[in-house]
């Protein structure tokens, strides 16, 4: 069979979906930052320890969990609003306005007085955005054909970094000029883009009677896996355990950057500046880096390569905890800590995605990307602990070490697939 042609980029360029989801990745992006790194910085400037501000970060978890409703999403008629917008549609708009009551409820917090009332809205605000992420996916598989998912891809890309610009550098300067209050209020109002996005989107469902039974939320999630261990055997678990610490150094450390950056004594429009504006396009800058890289050398070398650069790149805020707060320390900081995150993260992206069968593609991907965020953000709620017992820069030193298992799995993980290829030709 002659392979399809893809159609020309003059084509993809003029869909109308393409806008929509720009619009659609912003809406995903927004709330991340929101409850992660930015409220990070609330919790430090108002005086939290450590210690809780990293268990604070256990709000995002419901982003590692979300393959355990997602078969709901996909089965399931949302109340109300089915008739209307049918299934993927009405999922969205809820989790839209999920997020939006999150980040209200969150800009009435006061951390200096308890962290009671930030908690419970920041896991709404996360769990409502998760949720969001599984229907939005669900949007984008179904509204585009097989060869059309890579522009897709790259323009919810785009979305989602502008989101980050907004939620990271665009809250802290409000924060920074007016107050917190202001900051979550002004990134709540910028949920009506996304809602935007979902009520102009096509209709890709009938929203059918749902036929949700216990067989069907077992077989979402047995025979995935199932398929995975017929494919690739007990190979299967030295690449999961490599899917699962591979980006663990990141997840560890990211959640001390802006405490170290408020104890040093940047401001939070230094802060946003270097690491939330100019960092943001470092990182897309590393991100097309990881994506050459992988054409030109291929997904394991590149995988070598991302892994290893991505924890040595800690050892740069290790160095700026000594040298205290000079602005070009942070600008070299966060360059090349952003830089080989994003080029690991896109070559960690690209591996998964070689892993996955087409019947499957969706929840094994889902899996995979939960697995990959999982151990890190559960070890990440105690970094506050470790930063309290042994300072800042043996903290970073420390999470960079981490990349040494990481090297050793991936060299493992490439001598089987290189034997497991061989047996196969």
């Amino acid at each position: 069979m002659a392979p399809r042609k893809s159609p020309p980029l003059s084509e993809i360029v003029r869909d109308p979906r393409l806008a929509l989801m720009l619009a659609l990745g912003f809406s995903s992006g927004l709330p991340f930052l929101l409850i992660f790194s930015t409220q990070s910085a609330w919790l430090a400037e108002a005086k939290i320890s450590n210690a809780a501000i990293g268990l604070m970060s256990y709000a995002a978890l419901a982003f590692s969990f979300k393959f355990a409703w997602a078969p709901i999403i996909d089965k399931v008629d949302p109340p109300l609003l089915a008739g209307w917008l049918g299934r993927r549609r009405g999922w969205m708009l809820i989790a839209q306005f999920g997020v939006a009551a999150g980040l209200i409820g969150l800009s009435f917090g006061d951390p200096a007085r308890g962290l009671a009332w930030n908690l419970s809205f920041a896991f709404l605000t996360a769990f409502a955005a998760a949720t969001q992420d599984v229907s939005i996916d669900g949007w984008r598989i179904d509204a585009a054909p097989a060869e059309k998912q890579g522009m897709m891809a790259a323009v919810y890309q785009l979305g989602y970094r502008l989101a980050m610009l907004c939620a990271g550098a665009g809250a802290l300067y409000i924060a920074q000029f007016a107050s917190w209050k202001a900051a979550y209020v002004s990134m709540a109002c910028l949920t009506l883009v996304g809602m935007a996005g979902c009520l102009l989107s096509p209709r890709l469902d009938a929203a059918p009677k749902a036929e949700t039974t216990v067989r069907n939320f077992a077989t979402s999630f047995v025979e995935p896996l199932s398929d995975l261990f017929r494919r690739y055997g007990w190979t299967i678990a030295v690449i999961l355990a490599l899917v699962s610490i591979y980006r663990l150094p990141d997840f560890v450390s990211g959640v001390m950057a802006n405490p170290l950056y408020i104890k040093l004594g940047f401001s939070k429009a230094d802060i946003a500046t270097v690491s939330k504006l100019y960092g943001v396009w470092i990182g897309m800058a590393g991100a097309f880096a990881g994506g050459f890289s992988v054409a030109r050398l291929g997904l394991i070398p590149s995988l070598l390569i991302g892994g290893a650069a991505a924890a040595a790149s800690h050892l740069s805020l290790a160095w700026l905890a000594v040298q205290g707060p000079q602005l070009h320390w942070l600008a070299v900081a966060v360059s090349v800590e952003n830089f080989a995150g994003s080029f690991a993260g896109a070559a960690l992206i690209a591996y998964m995605s070689s892993l996955v069968s087409p019947a499957y593609a969706a929840t094994q991907y889902a899996l995979l990307s939960s697995l990959y965020a999982l151990p890190g953000k559960l070890v990440g709620g105690l970094s506050g602990f470790a930063v309290d017992a042994i300072g800042f820069p043996r903290f970073f030193a420390s999470t960079a070490m981490i990349g040494i298992p990481v090297v050793i799995l991936t060299l493992i993980v490439w001598r089987l697939t290189a034997r497991r290829e061989r047996e196969a030709g």
